[in-house]
């Protein structure tokens, strides 16, 4: 395992702690953007650790959507933290719903083969929190039994305890509705996982695990993903119903070590966000809802761009939200099952969706140069004007006018992100 990061020590600490009765959480960030990136990492507190996971989509050794493999996401991880005068010993790497799902198209044998590369290849990449995800049927499956997903997760495991050195990974198991990719729009009455499911799906991963003779490993399972109500979709905000969840929250205090996993946190309250951790979801997942507050405070500049040197010609203007158009046109492949209705309403949705499928085109030409422009528009005339900043950025405005914050687009950009990051932050104490 890869010694330049933090070890998993902090994870196991964190549910012991919640065990003792402490609402202690840790938030992870799953996002590749360096925008991203950067906000969390130059917002650490003194002490304070970084968990940030990649999806076996996002990385894995074809390289995913992304063009990474797990060696070469660790080593962007640790350069963006250097560069933001972070140690990467402060950051956690972990690997979320790894499993056949990037390859479910093909037969299971060897779909679990390309998984187990894919589990070997973050463990020696450094990763030390693994999701194992077998959840999702392959080519010629069927409907996949509970005690067929136990089974191969407990299959993956094994590559991963081949794959590691002295210091071992800690896992988590099962899985959330939807599945990895995030909700498809129109989802209504999300069932909360029933308790008993929970409990007889973490029987039957005990029992997968030591019949492979992964007693060890098993000691090392921290996390349950289970559904507690928690989701987003297009338009739709699934809040968390606290007393839904309550006999859900209860079931897992009989488990020995182990929490639960809250996937697609994004956009709940910090309230929420805290009740989620004061329930036992101590670790809470957030990806989508960053990249959005990035769109928002892009758009917004745009719309300063426009208002304050458009009059002035002479300038090539970004034109940030029609490039961005442009470019989500000219490959639909990242949007066009997500986003339904009318040619207006995918219009709107492309901007403005909480799913956020435009997260997918930030790194791309021609929006990528276009970003560039208009941060150079912008940087090139001195601070903002306050009227601009008090209508489009409000939040950041009251920041600049306290002196707490620099009149810079790339620091206006940062403040954005770490305002959402500020919920989490509170919400795991």
């Amino acid at each position: 395992m890869n010694p330049i990061f933090a070890t998993p020590q902090t994870l196991r600490e964190l549910a012991a702690a919640q065990k003792r009765g402490e609402a202690r959480g840790i938030f992870s960030i799953c996002s590749a953007h360096p925008a991203v990136l950067e906000s969390a990492l130059t917002a650490l507190a003194p002490g304070q650790a970084l968990l940030i996971e990649a999806t076996c989509n996002q990385v894995n050794q074809f390289g995913g959507y992304t063009g990474m493999t797990p060696a070469d996401f660790a080593a962007y991880i640790a350069q963006i933290a250097t560069r933001c005068g972070v140690s990467p010993r402060r950051v956690l790497l972990g690997g979320d719903h790894l499993g056949p799902n990037p390859w479910r198209k093909q037969p299971a044998a060897a779909a679990l083969e390309n998984a187990r590369q894919m589990v070997g290849g973050y463990v020696r990449a450094g990763f030390s929190k693994i999701h194992l995800d077998a959840s999702m049927a392959c080519a010629g499956d069927g409907q996949l039994a509970p005690e067929q997903i136990a089974a191969r997760a407990a299959e993956l495991c094994a590559a991963a305890e081949a794959a590691a050195g002295q210091v071992r990974p800690v896992y988590v198991v099962g899985t959330e509705v939807p599945p990895p990719g995030g909700a498809k729009g129109g989802e209504t009455g999300l069932q909360v996982t029933r308790p008993a499911d929970a409990l007889a799906a973490l029987e039957l991963f005990r029992a997968a695990f030591l019949a492979r003779g992964l007693d060890a490993a098993w000691e090392r399972v921290i996390a349950l993903v289970v559904q507690p109500g928690v989701e987003f979709g297009d338009a739709e905000i699934h809040a968390y119903d606290r007393p839904q969840a309550a006999a859900l929250a209860r079931a897992i205090e009989s488990q020995p070590r182990i929490v639960y996993e809250a996937h697609s946190t994004d956009y709940q309250t910090r309230a929420a966000l805290r009740a989620l951790v004061e329930d036992h979801f101590a670790i809470l997942k957030v990806g989508p809802g960053l990249t959005f507050a990035y769109r928002e405070a892009l758009f917004a500049l745009a719309r300063i761009e426009e208002e304050w040197l458009g009059p002035s010609g002479g300038l090539e203007l970004a034109n940030l939200p029609a490039r961005a158009e442009a470019t989500m046109l000219a490959d639909p492949r990242d949007w066009a099952d997500y986003y339904h209705g009318d040619p207006a309403a995918q219009a709107f949705a492309r901007k403005y969706s909480l799913s956020d499928r435009i997260r997918y085109y930030w790194q791309r030409e021609p929006l990528r140069g276009a970003v560039e422009r208009l941060l150079a528009n912008l940087s090139g005339r001195g601070e903002l004007p306050l009227a601009l900043l008090s209508q489009y950025l409000p939040l950041e405005y009251a920041l600049v006018r306290a002196g707490r914050l620099e009149n810079r687009p790339d620091a206006l950009v940062r403040a954005h992100i770490q305002a959402v990051l500020a919920d989490y932050a509170a919400a795991c104490g």
